[in-house]
């Protein structure tokens, strides 16, 4: 039984075993019935690319299946899952904030939930929160990152046949929804054999095999795909740093021009307010030897999905997208007044503005905030305390700010808590007549200190994870305390 796979981003295929279905624990197991691996094109999972835009795109372009990028069990398993009505999504949101996974309906018969884990029970708990979400769960039993074997996780379960084949039993049993893996060749064709006939007899419906050679370099089209899976014999093929680079080669009829498919991209960026980090990292490996392009340098120096959306020409269909999430969040909000989160304590002492902290408005070595402390330290008052809170319905924030005993508030709601609070130190400063750091404007001069970071991103958070809960928070507001983002995960 020869097939090709992956782990790292490279071409491989999928090899289809027997597909069952059963009882367990009084439920019926239909995983053969969702979802069938025969003849079929596939988006592999990959780092930092198999985010919802990417997945959108390759099933546009052809793609039976797509992967999500490896989420590791632990950290789905603090995930809250949250519907978003302003987006039309299901986000799975971590405690920070931080979305960790989205999907939509118009993917939830075809995406694969790939997890990383080392533990049957962690892997059935996560397989369990999002089954009714996706089509089918994966486990990851082929990376060979330090990060995810020194867990046990990934490529180290190989080592380990008797774990592999009880989290996988354990999935088929208790999940109804058709479980997968994902493996490496074994240094013997006998040991690699060995396992995948363990494997299959657990249940499970597929196996993506990953081979040792760099088959990237032989599928640059949709034919190639095809030859691929003639000469492996694998019932089918799952494609990456291909896709990865141009997804439309998943079409038939070729591959389409690059600007069009990384304009299409873009879009759905926007459309589902994906992190402008996560977007400019995709179409940084849609240029490749491009990047030294006009175009590629603006890409570069983009700080912002504004400013991506610029540089491709789309500036006015960011324009227009914002204002339409805007208008759907008002719309929720007119519809649930009472529970959109507004402030119930008396507020008739603070002083308020209806301002936002547009960064791209101020020096990047000086913000507001800064301009407030160094003025709070040479009146030798207490240094400003920030209060920030967050709506439940639609994850945006408010920050008071607290000088001298006088509060200070932007009566706007933003994206962020870092832009909420720089929006509130500009109220402060602007009743004050003192300077907040606008480009043009002269600066206070600042004492030798370690320096507040400058805010990078423009749309903060929120553009990474609006999460919109389908059922509103007993408590209306949430305090939020500091912390760094972190970085986006993958396999």
């Amino acid at each position: 039984m020869k097939a090709r796979g992956i782990g790292e981003p490279e071409e491989g295929g999928i090899c289809r075993v027997q597909q069952r279905r059963g009882w367990s624990r009084g439920r019926m197991i239909v995983n053969s019935l969702s979802l069938c691996y025969h003849n079929k094109l596939i988006l592999a999972p990959m780092v930092r690319v198999g985010t919802l835009p990417m997945r959108l795109l390759a099933l546009d372009y052809g793609a039976d299946i797509v992967y999500c990028e490896e989420l590791i069990d632990l950290k789905m398993l603090q995930c809250k899952r949250v519907v978003n009505e302003v987006l039309s999504t299901v986000d799975f949101v971590a405690p920070d904030d931080r979305v960790v996974f989205r999907t939509c309906k118009r993917e939830q018969s075809r995406v694969v939930f790939q997890m990383g884990t080392s533990d049957a029970e962690r892997a059935l708990a996560v397989a369990r929160l999002v089954e009714n979400d996706v089509a089918g769960i994966d486990v990851n039993m082929g990376c060979p990152k330090e990060y995810s074997t020194k867990g046990g996780m990934g490529a180290a379960l190989l080592s380990d046949p008797d774990k592999i084949e009880k989290i996988l039993s354990t999935l088929v049993k208790g999940t109804c929804r058709p479980v997968t893996c994902k493996i490496r060749i074994l240094p013997s064709l006998e040991d690699t054999l060995s396992l995948v006939k363990r494997i299959e007899r657990t249940g499970i419906a597929a196996i993506a095999v990953h081979g040792s050679g760099g088959s990237h370099d032989h599928i640059l089209d949709y034919l190639d795909i095809e030859d691929f899976r003639q000469a492996t014999a694998a019932s089918s093929v799952m494609v990456a740093r291909a896709a990865m680079w141009n997804p439309s080669i998943f079409l038939k009829e070729g591959r389409r021009p690059l600007e069009e498919v990384m304009q299409k991209y873009i879009r759905y960026a926007v459309q589902y307010e994906n992190h402008y980090t996560n977007t400019k990292y995709c179409l940084c490996q849609m240029l490749r030897e491009q990047l030294e392009s006009p175009q590629g340098k603006l890409l570069h120096a983009a700080q912002s999905s504004r400013e991506i959306c610029e540089a491709f020409g789309l500036g006015a269909f960011y324009e227009e997208t914002t204002r339409e999430l805007d208008s759907r969040r008002a719309e929720l909000l007119a519809r649930t007044p009472e529970k959109a989160g507004e402030p119930v304590e008396d507020t008739s002492s603070v002083i308020k503005m209806a301002v936002k902290f547009d960064r791209r408005a101020y020096s990047p070595q000086i913000t507001p905030k800064m301009c407030l402390l160094e003025w709070c330290r040479r009146e030798k008052l207490a240094q400003p305390v920030y209060e920030t809170v967050q709506r439940p319905l639609d994850r945006l924030f408010c920050s008071i700010v607290t000088v001298a005993e006088q509060k200070y508030q932007s009566t706007l709601w933003d994206k962020s808590k870092k832009l909420a609070e720089q929006a509130a130190a500009i109220v402060c400063l602007r009743s004050q007549g003192l300077p907040e750091g606008r480009l043009g404007e002269e600066s206070p001069s600042f004492h030798k200190r370690k320096r507040e970071a400058p805010d990078q991103d423009s749309e903060g958070p929120r553009a990474q994870e609006p999460a919109i809960p389908g059922e509103l928070c007993k408590k209306p507001f949430v305090t939020l305390g500091g912390g760094k983002e972190s970085p986006l995960e993958g396999w």
